[in-house]
């Protein structure tokens, strides 16, 4: 009894002296020292913003076609007795070479009638200069014979009026004048028909040479020539067969240029337009582009041409960005496709066949699908990338290498590249701009920059983007 009751004591007792050590422990040890806490720096990479030369740029996408394709028919009708070897889909044949016949016979038969009829009338018109060449003689013939008798007449009266000769002499001289004189009006009558005969035949010579003319045009139209170099199309026709009048014949593909109508998203045009525009102003030394009038040919011509685009014409999926060809905006579609919001640019490009290098470099044929990439005047813009723009704001890092953030005005996106307006662009200039990623993203925190020029390098290539060829 008396153990358990000096176990029951010692134990609290051990408990309490504890207790009592801890706290003194506790109390005796120096306070403990508390450090600031702060932001982390954080690095970043930053580009100076700077303004930049920039060519405003856009990619469209369509077919080539032939810039002229003829569907040749036939302009007569008979019995097709010659085709051309080469007429056959795919060759190529040169201008003015004849490459299918039709039956000629009737057509020169109808000829020769044509030429018989005129020479007929010619022949008409001769006899007829002959005729009026004669009757002048017969009519200075009978005049001069009036003439004599008028005279004999006169000597007659005044023999009548000395008693010489009888009445009846006087009456018989008298007679032969007037019988003259009939003489004399018939042959100015017959004389005067002659203008009227002749123009009557002049006019049916002239109706002959244009049966003439009809019949060797149609005669012509026998044989058909390729209008131009071409390469062949469908062929529709085979020797022996018989055609009537604009029965089709065969397709000529003109070799000589080819053209795209290149859809072009049209929110993808405006930038285009206005980089042309901008690089004008610059060049006549203006600060805003001047308002330009389009309400005549003349005066939309002008500005297709002020705006100076310059094209290049690949193939969809081409890898090798240096093989290309050099296209001409030639003309701006009248509408808008609604269904695809796109704006057709037509281009054009010489020589499609030129500069073949095989295994790389194709000719352009019909219904190869292409990209046309437009490019405007090179002007004078401040350009960011466009991960460097959050919702229309920008980090920048601030005289104390602070994270500041400033709103922006973006006049157009290209790509990955942004375009300031010039409000911006004068309110940025030769700041840095963060382009890595800010997580979390504090105003005010600090940083530490490290100016990558690399990408500085990189995004002035992509601002100037391809030269145009020399």
């Amino acid at each position: 009894m008396k153990k358990i009751f000096q176990k029951a004591f010692i134990l609290p007792l051990i408990i309490a002296i504890s207790v009592v050590l801890v706290v003194a422990k506790v109390k005796s040890k120096p306070p403990v020292e508390h450090a600031q806490v702060g932001y982390p720096i954080k690095a970043v990479e930053v580009i100076n913003a700077k303004a930049l030369p920039f060519r405003a740029r856009a990619t469209a996408y369509g077919n080539v076609e032939p810039s002229v394709v003829v569907n040749a028919k036939a302009e007569v009708a008979g019995k097709i007795v010659y085709v051309h070897p080469d007429l056959e889909k795919g060759a190529s044949l040169a201008e003015g070479t004849v490459v299918l016949r039709i039956e000629p016979t009737s057509f020169e038969i109808s000829l020769d009638q044509s030429r018989a009829g005129l020479q007929g009338s010619e022949s008409a018109l001769v006899q007829l200069e002959t005729e009026e060449k004669s009757t002048r003689s017969a009519l200075n013939i009978a005049r001069a014979n009036l003439k004599v008798g008028q005279e004999e007449l006169a000597r007659t009266q005044v023999l009548f009026d000395k008693k010489l000769v009888a009445r009846s002499s006087l009456d018989k001289e008298a007679q032969k004048v007037l019988s003259l004189r009939q003489q004399v009006q018939d042959i100015e009558g017959k004389l005067a028909s002659f203008d009227s005969r002749k123009a009557a035949t002049i006019a049916q010579i002239s109706q002959s040479q244009g049966q003439v003319a009809q019949s060797q045009d149609t005669l012509g139209r026998t044989a058909v020539s390729m209008p131009f170099d071409a390469r062949v199309g469908a062929v529709s026709v085979e020797a022996g067969e018989f055609v009537g009048v604009g029965a089709p014949l065969f397709t000529a593909l003109g070799i000589k240029a080819v053209k795209i109508d290149a859809q072009l998203p049209v929110q993808q045009f405006r930038p285009l337009v206005a980089g042309a525009s901008s690089a004008k102003a610059e060049t006549m030394g203006q600060s805003m582009p001047a308002a330009i009038n389009l309400n005549t040919p003349t005066e939309f011509q002008q500005g297709m041409d002020d705006l100076a685009l310059e094209v290049k014409v690949r193939l969809i999926g081409e890898s090798d960005r240096s093989i290309f060809w050099q296209g001409e905006l030639i003309r701006i579609s009248e509408s808008v496709d609604p269904i695809r919001n796109t704006l057709a640019l037509v281009v054009e490009v010489d020589n499609p066949y030129a500069e073949i290098i095989p295994g790389k470099k194709p000719p352009l044929l019909r219904g190869m699908s292409v990209e046309a990439e437009f490019f405007a005047p090179v002007q004078t813009a401040m350009v960011l990338p466009k991960k460097a723009v959050h919702q229309g704001r920008v980090y920048v890092v601030d005289a104390d290498n602070k994270l500041s953030i400033e709103a922006i005005n973006i006049r157009y996106t290209q790509g990955d590249l942004i375009v300031l307006e010039t409000d911006s662009a004068e309110q940025l200039a030769g700041k840095a701009i963060i382009i890595s990623d800010v997580i979390p993203v504090i105003e005010g925190m600090p940083l530490k920059p490290s100016v990558s020029d690399t990408a500085a390098l990189e995004l002035a290539e992509k601002a100037l983007g391809a030269q145009p060829q020399q």
